[in-house]
């Protein structure tokens, strides 16, 4: 039995990869700042949700900020999910909050499990490679992100290669293609596809709907994440990725013919720092780790709307 520290292990991911672990075994120390870009009470439900397992432990605190000594006391091995996420908020003065969250947080952890020579599995994201030179896209090609957001977690990457060069840090990176299932973020697509299919609400479509993503099942990216703990080679960065690429309106499609419900679309211009299109080549991570893909885009997302009815059917 080992004892793991989470970071943002109140979040989507994190809540997930923490029940897992226990589940085989390990005791997990939960770390969040509930920092409010979603609701609290959306935050709390997931660490219920993990503390349910029994071997679960949340500190909160901002790791941009607190004693990092006592959090990693009696540890393994951190995960590292910990981040600001999305890409339209980026831009502007909330790029201070990205830099912080994102950058400077790693920066101190980092430093400090390289002192300690523990291992840091940490989340970077496929929109480290923007609109890439070629699709799928490997972890060879080089990095363009056209947004800040991915701007920040490029530079995580090469500041986990600075600690392994200067410090010694043993840490693996996962590039992350949007991942979904049950309890995902409320702004993400697929949570608000689903509660406009099931609500008859309005759905915003910015762009014209073919461009398209690499989706992941969250159970397939907790796999891969638990699997680059215990496989991966130091100082790698993996692709992780479902490996089926759709466009949203065949997502939109999809969802209306597993709801029976036609979705009210509203066509909005395209956002600023959102890719055209994303496709993973996961060969390395099947190499080195052994990890593939195994939930379809129907069967997970059919899981997401069974969540998203059970939060509404729990409201009303």
């Amino acid at each position: 039995m080992s004892s793991y520290l989470v970071t943002g292990a109140a979040g989507f991911i994190g809540s997930h990869l923490s029940v897992e672990l226990q589940r085989r075994g390990h005791r997990v120390r939960g770390v969040d700042a509930f920092t409010d870009y979603y609701a609290r009470h959306l935050k709390q439900a997931n660490v219920d949700w993990s503390s349910a397992e029994g071997r679960f432990m949340l500190l909160e605190e901002d790791i941009a900020q607190c004693d990092l000594d006592p959090v990693l006391d009696s540890i393994d091995g951190v995960f590292h999910l910990a981040a600001q996420p999305g890409v339209r908020l980026s831009w502007g003065q909330e790029l201070e909050v990205y830099l912080r969250d994102n950058v400077f947080a790693s920066h101190r952890l980092f430093h400090a499990a390289a002192r300690r020579g523990l291992r840091v599995v940490y989340a970077s994201s496929s929109s480290i490679y923007g609109d890439a030179e070629r699709y799928p896209s490997n972890e060879q090609l080089c990095p363009r992100p056209i947004s800040p957001y991915g701007i920040t977690k490029l530079s995580c990457e090469h500041l986990a290669r600075s600690f392994r060069k200067a410090e010694g840090l043993d840490a693996v990176g996962l590039r992350y293609f949007t991942v979904f299932g049950p309890r995902q973020r409320p702004d993400m697509a697929f949570t608000r596809l689903a509660h406009a299919a099931i609500l008859g609400e309005p759905f915003p479509v910015l762009g014209d709907g073919n461009q398209s993503r690499d989706f992941t099942y969250v159970d397939d990216a907790v796999e891969a994440t638990i699997g680059c703990m215990e496989r991966g080679r130091d100082g790698s960065v993996y692709n992780i990725g479902g490996g089926v690429e759709s466009t949203l309106n065949e997502i939109i499609s999809l969802m209306e013919e597993l709801t029976g419900c036609r979705i009210d679309i509203r066509r909005r211009p395209r956002a600023s720092g959102d890719v055209h299109r994303t496709a993973s080549d996961c060969t390395l991570v099947r190499s080195d780790v052994g990890w593939i893909s195994r939930h379809s885009l129907r069967d997970g997302l059919a899981e997401q709307l069974e969540w998203a009815r059970s939060c509404h059917g729990a409201a009303a």
